[in-house]
């Protein structure tokens, strides 16, 4: 009996397969660096799209399963590979639509994956869905989840089913995918009459409102802005939606003529919390002959226990006197618990001027990680007092870098994973001076050779040769 040849394989997804590495686990660490391999797989698919729909169609639905597949191999904390799975989605979708696929069958496509989905790859797939799909498929999709919705609505609980396909949850689950896909579409009486059946929240008050603006009814729009901030307060400490109903009102009451209001209510968000964002807005909406004299208002006005905002802020205002005043106010335990994000740009700038300051912060973002054991970020730390041991030197303070030297040594001493890394700094010797691997190898590959010295393989013969017989 003849055996039937194989059929051949795309050869873009053998690049798949390889890219998923079968079998082999993805630590927490490395799945940044493998998520980012499989995006430049999927790049080529892209450019398939548009010359070759078909065929891309079953390259994304091979991709997918073997995501799936995938799951259960990989340590995805920071949600970096749910969040490739679900752009996945959306490039089948665009492959379906250059390949003229029936739309219907997309979409129940679509909502069946959104049905059965252990990993939680489709539980936003509303949203990307609804940026990709075009607006015969985008109506359709809308059309298939309004009759899922109706369903759950008139369907009766069964004994014993998961709490998942209760009724009542799919109805909420339906709800809110209804709410993304009318907003999508900017369709306000269906959104409308939605919330009056399921409830209104702030958040449902925020996307009438800007469906409004689009309309260009700003009046209208404001109106339910204030209806959205009512709702909002009624939330135990607000919620985002407050947040962003308050923008919008700013804006809204500036394109009414109201622009004294809109600055008075960015200026009472700046003084409540004063950041480079609310700093920012306030600016927005003072007038250019004004924006000196506000600017030192804003500045003089900024305080707060939030010493990481007030350190972005002053940066971002180019305020280095002050900045340079708040670190030298600053104690050492208040500048760890400010995020690096904050202290290393504040750092870079006051290395010139004020070393010791820049000492300070250095010092203050080691200790950081440091205390709190983390190993995977002692390099990153070791960079961190190293900098820190320059800036004292820079600025005639060895005996503050013996003293951290001293208490590093007395406290984490049992770190054995950073103390090697640390004594190589205070002896002088630390990351930066190592030369480089290419450096190591440029120097020892221009060195000139005294004698001629014989290949592997000759070597190898010779010791061969050199062996006495048996």
């Amino acid at each position: 009996m003849s055996r039937q040849p194989r059929a051949r394989i795309d050869p873009l997804e053998r690049a798949v397969e390889a890219a998923l590495t079968p079998a082999r686990f993805v630590a927490y660490g490395a799945s940044f660096d493998f998520v980012r391999e499989l995006g430049q797989v999927e790049r080529q698919l892209q450019r398939l799209i548009p010359t070759e729909p078909t065929r891309a169609v079953a390259l994304y639905e091979a991709f997918l399963a073997g995501c799936y597949e995938k799951a259960e191999e990989i340590d995805d904390s920071s949600g970096s590979f749910g969040q490739f799975v679900g752009e996945l989605f959306c490039g089948w979708i665009r492959a379906r639509q250059a390949a003229r696929a029936d739309p219907a069958e997309t979409a129940a496509r679509l909502l069946a994956w959104m049905g059965d989905d252990p990993y939680g790859f489709a539980s936003d797939l509303d949203s990307g869905a609804a940026k990709a799909l075009d607006k015969a498929g985008l109506a359709e999709f809308v059309r298939q989840v309004e009759a899922r919705f109706e369903a759950a609505a008139t369907a009766k609980p069964t004994p014993g089913e998961p709490i998942r396909c209760n009724p009542e949850n799919r109805r909420r689950v339906w709800s809110a995918a209804l709410r993304t896909l009318y907003l999508a579409q900017k369709n306000l009486e269906a959104y409308l009459a939605l919330t009056r059946g399921t409830g209104r929240t702030a958040r449902d008050c925020h996307a009438l409102a800007t469906m409004l603006v689009a309309r260009r009814k700003p009046q209208e729009a404001l109106a339910w802005v204030e209806r959205g901030t009512e709702l909002d307060k009624k939330t135990p400490q607000g919620s985002m939606a407050g947040h962003d109903l308050a923008g919008l009102k700013r804006d809204l009451l500036a394109k009414l003529g109201r622009g004294n209001e809109a600055l008075e209510a960015a200026w009472a968000e700046y003084r409540e919390h004063p950041s480079k964002y609310s700093y920012d807005d306030l600016m927005k909406y003072v007038p250019k002959g004004e924006r000196a004299a506000w600017h030192e208002k804003a500045i003089e006005a900024a305080g707060g226990e939030d010493l990481g905002s007030l350190i972005e802020l002053l940066l971002e205002t180019k305020e280095l006197e002050r900045l340079a005043d708040l670190v030298r106010r600053s104690k050492d335990a208040a500048l760890e618990d400010v995020s690096h994000y904050a202290t290393e740009p504040a750092a870079k700038k006051l290395e010139k001027g004020q070393p010791g300051l820049a000492a300070r912060l250095w010092r203050a973002q080691g200790m950081r990680i440091v205390k709190a054991g983390n190993s995977r970020y002692y390099a990153a730390a070791l960079g961190n007092l190293e900098r820190a041991r320059r800036c004292y030197e820079k600025a005639g303070l060895a005996g503050e870098w013996r003293e951290v030297v001293g208490k590093i040594r007395s406290e984490h001493r049992r770190k054995t994973g950073f103390m090697a890394g640390f004594e190589e700094i205070v002896a002088g010797s630390g990351p930066s001076e190592k030369p480089s691997f290419l450096e190591r190898a440029k120097a020892r590959w221009s060195k000139p050779q005294t004698e001629e010295r014989p290949s592997t393989s000759q070597a190898t013969r010779v010791r061969q040769d050199e062996k006495p017989p048996r």
